[in-house]
């Protein structure tokens, strides 16, 4: 079954896949619950905490500068999909629209279905992060997490949350829901950073 599905990478991609992970043929779905089917009309992402209140449309992040971006992605469940393309909006041109106060230092990431997950503000704010529309040229699937999604491609895929709706600025660390179920607070590929000690 699993030669079916995934293979494992050959030496020449030792730079490219972490440990432990398995190329996937596909591009597997993954979801705790409910698949939430929400309009690209009733999308919205609403900034709170330690940042001016804003709420940005899916007009507004259509005005925002759109970005194509190619990145590999990988889960925790040890696979991993090579030189994915995707088209959204980076977390750096989002950045600039807001007023952040200088005590946040970590943002926790809000979605549709009540999903969250934690991100330190320097892994956050990284250039190769962004809010992803579209993938491989079509609009962003529900199952993959459409209309919207974060994609952080340096750490583990439960990071780039799904039907994100909502970015929370926090001055000290909290957990989202995989971290308070034993998931690593950070969950870095290279380091294996799955699950928490």
């Amino acid at each position: 079954m699993a030669g079916k599905y995934f293979q494992k990478p050959g030496p020449e991609l030792a730079d490219r896949v972490p440990p432990g992970q398995h190329l996937a043929k596909g591009f597997p779905v993954l979801t705790y619950g409910d698949t939430p089917h929400i309009a690209q009309a009733d999308w919205s992402l609403t900034i709170t905490g330690l940042a001016a209140p804003q709420t940005f449309t899916w007009a507004d992040m259509m005005a925002l500068p759109q970005t194509d971006f190619t990145a590999d992605f990988h889960c925790v469940t040890t696979w991993s999909k090579l030189d994915v393309t995707w088209r959204g909006v980076r977390v750096t041109d989002l950045i600039a629209q807001l007023q952040v106060n200088p005590e946040a230092a970590c943002v926790m990431l809000h979605c549709y279905g009540g999903y969250t997950t934690n991100l330190t503000l320097a892994d956050f704010v990284r250039p190769e992060n962004f809010f992803a529309h579209t993938l491989d040229g079509s609009p962003l699937p529900p199952d993959h997490g459409g209309p919207m999604r974060l994609v952080v491609p340096h750490l583990y895929a439960w990071k780039s949350a799904k039907w994100v709706n909502g970015v929370e600025f926090l001055a000290e660390p909290a957990l989202g829901f995989w971290e308070r179920n034993g998931y690593h607070h950070r969950g870095e590929p290279w380091a294996e950073e799955r699950y928490s000690g």
